[in-house]
């Protein structure tokens, strides 16, 4: 005889096994796709971290002065982030997106994290061709090879939420389509919640463990990133932002082919900008690049106040022209930030005031800096492999946009046509002596006809 708690009880297994039929459907019969092991592999992961902590470093009082701690902290931190990066490889999609935000924030975090993310940037996880078809036949409703003469079966790329195949089109334009991995979106809202309870487990057991900014800004922004629509429309305003740059190519955008998980674009041709390799065979000069950059992101950050979210080198190609120049190719437009008053007054007055304590900082500091601290962590990385940094020719940029803003921000709160003149006349001056002493470098290294080539760019 049937009794209410059994009719309960049979309920629930029965709709526990049809809700785990159909994930398994739904993620092509993958296990890894299934919610409830994606959580328990998650709670595993949390428990020998915190074991980690409490037998390795938290076990007595320490001085944290000492070189004792300091190594201990170190040896903690490192089988940690071995730890995360194991769960994140089995979790993929938002776990892998989120490491590699870590393996970006150099500096900000403990190296030990940011050391052992970084390999996520360059061997993420890929999708097989029919996976990758089949997201194109749901999303488009047609088969691929009505659309494309070609698909190259070998992804140009492959990141944490996507890959990118190279492709021909029925007309023979060549395209670069990029493809949203068919497990992302199903599991993307649980995956934050799973991080999300985790975090706050972990700062609860341990007072230093502070990183639930890190949680709160990838809540925020994956429901961005995971529409490409989005990203397409991104595109198209920051063609519209420097359509005046005639060496920075944005590809175009094919809005008959794209959906919000499908997202088809120009092929542009060119080699990763920290490739020196390329740069050298190609007759590309490094200073010229670095030089191109700084304009680039300066004008973004200072002047547009459009912050690009997402600096890496793999998102910045270079390639000579027809004409013998060369052109920077930006890529990846799915996250852009657009500063408020306040946020624009802390980028113009400097972050160097809030680092001396970062680990509270984080959980404070503007959203927005810390996109200009990566920024700032990738013109250093690109300008340390081409060789350019004792020149620090991105900065050189970077300080005169830095002064350029400042003046037009005095001179939009002032009346008085004087001040004005004034402010003019002062980062003339500011401008002047800034150019000269870059000319002064130039001239000292050997470099003076690139140096004044460069001041007309």
């Amino acid at each position: 005889m049937f009794t209410l708690r059994r009719v309960i009880r049979y309920g629930f297994i029965g709709g526990s096994i049809l809700g785990t039929g159909i994930s398994l459907h739904h993620n092509n019969y993958d296990i890894s796709g299934i919610g409830v092991v994606r959580f328990a592999r998650a709670g595993v992961a949390l428990v020998e971290i915190a074991t980690i902590y409490r037998r390795d470093l938290y076990y007595r009082e320490w001085d944290k002065s000492t070189k004792e701690y300091r190594d201990q902290r170190s040896k903690a931190h490192q089988k940690a982030a071995d730890r995360i990066l194991e769960l994140c490889c089995l979790n993929r999609g938002v776990y892998i997106k989120v490491g590699q935000h870590i393996g970006a924030l150099e500096y900000l975090l403990p190296i030990e994290f940011v050391n052992t993310m970084k390999i996520l940037h360059s061997q993420a996880p890929s999708n097989t061709l029919e996976e990758i078809y089949k997201v194109i036949r749901q999303d488009l409703r047609r088969d691929p090879s009505e659309l494309f003469d070609s698909f190259d079966p070998e992804p140009l790329g492959v990141a944490s939420l996507a890959q990118v195949h190279r492709a021909t089109l029925k007309n023979g334009k060549e395209v670069a389509v990029k493809v949203q991995h068919h497990y992302v979106r199903g599991n993307a809202k649980v995956d934050m919640h799973t991080m999300e309870y985790c975090i706050k487990i972990m700062g609860w057991l341990f007072s230093d463990f502070k990183f639930q900014w890190l949680v709160d800004e990838s809540k925020k922004n994956l429901p961005i990133e995971l529409d490409f629509l989005h990203e397409g429309k991104n595109t198209e305003k920051v063609r519209r932002h420097f359509e005046h740059v005639k060496w920075l190519k944005i590809p175009k955008i094919f809005w008959e082919l794209s959906t919000d998980r499908v997202l088809v674009m120009e092929y542009c041709e060119g080699g990763q900008v920290n490739d020196l390799k390329y740069l050298k065979a190609h007759n590309i000069d490094p200073m010229d690049v670095s030089n191109k950059l700084g304009i680039l992101y300066s004008n973004m950050i200072f002047l547009n106040g459009y912050v690009h979210s997402d600096p890496h080198p793999g998102n910045i190609l270079v390639h000579k022209n027809k004409k013998g120049g060369t052109d920077i190719v930006l890529l990846d437009h799915g996250l852009y930030a657009k500063p408020d008053n306040y946020e624009r007054e802390l980028l113009l007055t400097g972050g160097a005031l809030v680092l001396p304590d970062i680990a509270d900082i984080l959980e404070k500091v503007d959203r927005q800096m810390l996109l200009v601290l990566k920024t700032n962590d990738l013109i250093r990385g690109i300008e340390t492999t081409l060789q350019t940094h004792d020149r620090m020719t991105a900065f050189w940029v970077m300080s005169k946009c830095c002064i350029k803003t400042v003046r037009n921000e005095e001179i939009s709160k002032t009346d008085s046509y004087w001040r004005k003149f004034a402010l003019v006349m002062r980062s003339s001056w500011s401008l002047f002596k800034i150019n000269f002493f870059y000319v002064y470098m130039g001239f000292a290294q050997g470099s003076f006809y690139t140096t004044m080539k460069q001041l007309f760019i």
